[in-house]
């Protein structure tokens, strides 16, 4: 009889059903029992153990491994590492890209909270994080046709949640190492952030490939894998440029030509509007006139500043509501002139524009 599969209707159980020719509905289906498999996986740990079985687990083999207490050894040891307090990482890369002209602005990397591991300690933690891996790739090398059993589909997400865990612990250790090893390169055409990025992943990669049995300290191994990435990002920014000489200017991507058409038809309408006033072609008697002028500060020779109702009436003696009766009677004349300058006549010639003379 099969093993039970992981994941009913999952992408390995599917590869099991082809492979024995059933195809009838799965368990999951069948029971409708809410997209839950009969190992008790969710959907995300179906997809994520899909991902584990997809290819062999690497990691860097030791001796201590293959002894019958490597799991009691490695995991029991009293020299305990604390996690780091990484909460200091954020600020301080948000100041530095926010001031990267200068990669100096802070003295030292180092933070509250940043843990400096001995050799001991590192070699501890390096064992731990690739036993984890090691159990993977031992269940990995068990696993028959029929894919995993429910206790080896738990027994590989449980030990790939303990790899992960002290792949960031490691990595979190490490930080300013990136951030230090960023603020002294001298490559001020790539931007720091980018830079940064390129190095968290560089130390990334030199977490799961550092051997710790050479006896080097991981430091001294990451500090080459991050220059060596820094060096890649320059040459790709260089053979970038050199394709697209250019540099890209967001402003250069956004048309303002509606807002220049839009001032241009104001400042058009407004002489309009002038036009009219000093020329009185809306038939505006004296008093409008004074408003008009004393309000808005046109209709004379010499423009002034403009005056609210209150003071506009206690210059030509009526309340400001009275001004304010005046003021919209006037601006009504001036509206239907200014559209009447805009309506063509019968000749297609707009009202407003001299006929021409005859010869």
């Amino acid at each position: 009889m099969l093993q039970n599969v992981i994941g009913s209707g999952s992408p390995l159980d599917r590869v099991r059903r082809r492979r024995t020719g059933f195809d009838g509905p799965t368990p999951t289906q069948a029971t409708g029992n809410g997209g839950r498999t009969g190992a008790g996986l969710s959907a995300s740990d179906e997809r994520l153990l899909a991902e584990l079985l997809a290819k062999p687990m690497d990691y860097i083999d030791s001796e201590i491994f293959r002894q019958d207490d490597a799991e009691s050894l490695i995991y029991d040891d009293p020299d305990d590492v604390d996690r780091p307090d990484v909460a200091w990482y954020r600020p301080l890369m948000d100041d530095l890209t926010a001031h990267a002209g200068d990669r100096n602005r802070h003295s030292s990397t180092r933070q509250n909270g940043t843990v400096l591991l001995t050799a001991a300690q590192e070699r501890v933690l390096f064992l731990q994080y690739n036993y984890a891996r090691f159990r993977i790739s031992e269940i990995q090398k068990t696993l028959g046709p029929a894919g995993p059993s429910d206790e080896q589909a738990h027994e590989i997400l449980r030990w790939h949640r303990i790899a992960v865990g002290y792949r960031e612990q490691i990595a979190e250790t490490n930080l300013a190492l990136v951030l230090a090893m960023a603020k002294r390169t001298r490559m001020s055409e790539v931007d720091f952030a980018d830079l940064v990025s390129e190095g968290n992943m560089a130390l990334l990669r030199s977490v799961d490939k550092f051997d710790c049995g050479r006896g080097f300290k991981f430091s001294t191994y990451a500090c080459r894998a991050i220059l060596k990435a820094f060096s890649r990002q320059g040459m790709k920014l260089s053979k970038y440029r050199q394709r697209f000489p250019t540099d890209f200017d967001p402003a250069m991507e956004k048309s303002n030509h509606v807002e220049n058409v839009r001032a241009e038809q104001e400042r058009e309408t407004a002489d309009e509007v002038k036009h009219i006033v000093m020329s009185n072609d809306a038939d505006l008697s004296n008093v409008e006139r004074t408003v008009i002028h004393h309000r808005f500060g046109i209709g004379a020779e010499e423009p002034t500043e403009p005056l609210t109702l209150e003071q506009v009436g206690q210059i030509i003696g009526v309340t400001k509501e009275r001004v304010r009766q005046i003021q919209n009677k006037a601006l009504e004349k001036i509206r239907e002139r200014l559209e009447e300058g805009h309506l063509p006549d019968e000749s297609g010639v707009p009202d407003d524009t001299p006929a021409p003379s005859p010869n």
